[in-house]
């Protein structure tokens, strides 16, 4: 997966759960370029995930998803 397709995975996932793009800055949150080539050197096991805002984000090689809250 390219850094800037992943890019606009992230951006829309966190639109779709209604996050607003003037809500987060997400180069304050995360390095694109380097979670694409730690996501993309690793095996299918890893799992990354941060916060924006009040959700949180789990990038695997294949999938980005927004994770909700117990």
């Amino acid at each position: 997966m390219s850094d800037r397709d992943l890019l606009f995975e992230i951006v829309d996932a966190l639109e779709t759960e209604g996050l607003g793009r003037d809500e987060y800055q997400l180069y304050r949150v995360i390095d694109v370029e380097a979670l694409d080539q730690l996501v993309d050197s690793a095996n299918d096991d890893l799992e990354v995930s941060f916060s924006v805002g009040e959700f949180r984000v789990l990038v695997t090689q294949s999938d980005v998803r927004i994770l909700t809250s117990p």
